[in-house]
């Protein structure tokens, strides 16, 4: 008796860990589509035909980022670089390596910082380089920036220091604009903000975008805190001029990439769900196995 009374404990024991695990499962997706659905994470597209609340401020009902995926860069806009010389956007491709864009501006006292930090941790987290297998570039759209000397130069010898990769200076640039200039790349890629009065500063969201060397929109990054593994992808993608499609053969075909997000991840929850389901038709069968023992003992 004691040895049956052991083996149902166990059972038993077995049954409610795999209840656990199928529960789990099912909860994350329910917290995913949550997640997705709240008006505070998910992206936003402005469209003035709605008129249903959609639980933003209105301070922030017109700002957002688009997804404009494989819609081409405005390579006539017009900037100047980090050192004051007049540079048109198509100057930085065509070279075979793709491109990260930041629309920033270099005097935010608080997004615009975090999504240039966000970035450059990231990228110290992969062996591709600027310069050399990619190309960085941040375009503030204040234009008041565009006549305030030294200020592109600093910021980018800042992160320069910061990424700390020997040669990498060529990879990564820092424009400024005027406003007609600015508006052409802001609108080509879908990024919608604005400027208030009162606090003298611009309300506007956190992301990157990356294009491929031919000048294509290729992938949306939201946010300041950028995975390394999904730049890697997105870069390595790019690179042979792919718009969000797997390029590193089996690694990939485990991953997907979510445009709604911006980010390669592994389909977790299809496996919990499976596994919990074989684990509960296995301590079924276990079970059943156990009892019909027991009976004929």
């Amino acid at each position: 008796m004691k040895k049956s009374s052991i083996v149902s404990a166990i059972l038993k024991l077995k049954l409610i860990f795999g209840s656990c695990i199928l529960l789990t499962a099912l909860n994350v997706s329910a917290q995913k589509a949550e997640h997705y659905n709240s008006p505070l994470y998910s992206p936003k597209v402005y469209d003035p035909s709605v008129t249903t609340s959609n639980g933003l401020p209105p301070a922030l009902q017109k700002i957002g980022i688009e997804q404009k995926l494989n819609a081409p860069l405005p390579f006539d806009a017009q900037f100047k670089d980090e050192n004051g010389n007049a540079v048109k956007l198509g100057d930085y491709f065509g070279t075979g390596r793709p491109v990260i864009l930041a629309l920033v501006y270099y005097e935010c006292p608080m997004l615009c910082n975090e999504v240039l930090n966000g970035l450059t941790g990231s990228l110290k987290g992969i062996s591709q380089s600027a310069g050399k297998d990619f190309d960085v570039i941040a375009i503030s759209f204040d234009a008041r920036e565009n006549e305030k000397a030294g200020l592109a130069k600093n910021k980018k010898e800042g992160y320069l220091g910061r990424y700390n990769r020997q040669g990498s200076e060529k990879g990564w640039h820092f424009l400024t604009g005027t406003q007609s200039e600015i508006d052409k790349v802001t609108g080509a890629v879908g990024f919608k903000y604005e400027f208030e009065e009162k606090t003298n500063q611009f309300a506007h969201a956190g992301g990157v975008m990356m294009a491929t060397s031919e000048g294509k929109l290729s992938r949306y990054f939201y946010g300041i805190d950028y995975a390394p593994k999904d730049l890697k992808f997105g870069i390595l993608d790019s690179g042979q001029n792919k718009i969000a499609s797997p390029v590193d053969a089996l690694l990939l075909y485990c991953y997907h990439y979510d445009p709604s997000t911006g980010k390669y991840g592994f389909a977790i929850l299809n496996v919990l769900r499976f596994g919990g389901v074989l684990t509960l038709l296995g301590l079924g069968g276990m079970f059943f196995v156990f009892w019909r023992r027991n009976k004929m003992s």
